[in-house]
């Protein structure tokens, strides 16, 4: 595998980082991660197009541009990779074309090869696709044992519209799907929070697939503006610093979700993932030190099982984390390049919700506010 790194400034000029003896026509598949504002330019695709003319390249919008060990805005953050050994295929899917998130999964997994699929990375818009359902739909159609990996894009705190694309501009209620084939290529993941839980647990009395009504009979958004204080003038953003944790009522492990907007008019609160009747839930907030050693410990996990330091981390990071550790967000950037050492290559994003299994075995789940990594390594 051989990478090209490259960051295009907010001046405009692209900064050459990693050329690895590069040659941009071998080039197999591109990551272009960037600003809203920067991947609405339609003369970035066409630009990237002429560069790398017989690539894949995936490109969507952030909250958040990770670049080395670099936490920019208002940029792109560009990976180009040769790899030598690995066959690649991809799908596209348009959200408005499906009844519901888990049919776009359906259809995106049916149309990529089970033959010796290893890997599925995908990125998904982040405001009108359902990502639980989108994971479910991925999971139930790839073939047993497929790990999946990937994110919502992001669109800084704004929440007003995200951006996916394949080989093209990238649009709203976009999907994309990446498959990677073959024995040569290792791919690992890592996932984990570090957020503090406080007070009461509460039943989800009522619910809709991720719209949140009531908690213990009372109207969720009530509840939330209860605790959260100055903080409920600002929301749906201010709600990144507080998610909730969602568990089964027979179990102990849980998951985070995250808000992406509200209703004034129904007193309701509308997640990332769903939020299901009868499960129970917590809220949290940040612990700034966990938050940074939650960083540490996702890279630790991500090479528990590899012999030797991956070739490339794809990270991607909750838009919840960037606004709560403020000026200390390289923290955790800084963290996995300590763990993996200066040969490997770093990218990726904030986003709006990370897809990942949270350890070996365990199935595939939409994430809010952790750090997941996936690392690929060509042997």
């Amino acid at each position: 595998m051989k990478i090209e790194q490259k960051k295009l400034t907010p001046g405009k000029i692209w900064e050459t980082l990693r050329h690895d003896n590069f040659n941009p026509s071998l080039c197999n598949l591109v990551f272009a991660f960037g600003s809203t504002d920067r991947l609405s330019d339609l003369s970035l695709y066409e630009n990237i197009r002429s560069t790398y003319p017989n690539a894949d390249i995936m490109m969507n919008s952030t909250s958040g541009e990770i670049y080395n060990t670099e936490v920019n805005d208002e940029t792109v953050s560009l990976t180009a990779i040769n790899f030598e050994k690995t066959k690649i295929k991809t799908a596209t899917v348009q959200i408005s074309n499906f009844q519901n998130s888990f049919e776009a999964g359906k259809n995106l997994a049916c149309s990529l090869d089970s033959a010796n699929l290893k890997n599925v990375f995908v990125i998904s818009d982040g405001q009108k696709v359902n990502g639980s359902d989108l994971v479910r739909g991925l999971q139930e159609f790839l073939p047993k044992g497929t790990i999946i990996t990937g994110g919502l894009a992001g669109d800084g705190s704004r929440f007003q519209k995200t951006l996916v694309g394949l080989n093209e501009t990238p649009i709203e209620g976009r999907i994309v799907a990446i498959g990677f084939y073959g024995d040569s290529l290792l791919i690992t993941y890592g996932s984990v929070g570090g957020w503090d839980s406080f007070g009461p647990e509460r039943l989800i009395t009522k619910s809709k697939d991720n719209i949140l009504y009531e908690l213990d009979g009372i109207p969720a958004l009530e509840i939330y503006k209860s605790y959260l204080g100055e903080y409920a003038n600002e929301l749906p953003s201010s709600g990144l610093l507080f998610p909730l944790s969602i568990r089964q009522k027979e179990s102990d492990d849980y998951i985070v979700r995250t808000i992406l907007a509200v209703s004034e008019e129904e007193k309701s609160l509308t997640f990332a993932g769903n939020m299901t009747q009868g499960h129970f839930a917590r809220l949290m907030r940040a612990n700034f030190d966990r938050l940074i050693e939650g960083a540490s410990e996702a890279a630790t996990n991500s090479i528990k099982e590899a012999e030797a330091k991956p070739d490339l981390a794809i990270l991607i990071s909750c838009v919840g984390r960037k606004l709560v550790l403020n000026q200390r967000i390289e923290e955790e950037v800084e963290m996995v390049r300590a763990i993996y050492g200066d040969d490997t290559a770093i990218t990726g994003f904030y986003s709006y919700g990370e897809i990942s299994p949270s350890f070996n075995f365990m199935k595939c789940e939409l994430h809010n506010q952790t750090m997941t990594i996936t690392t690929l390594t060509e042997k």
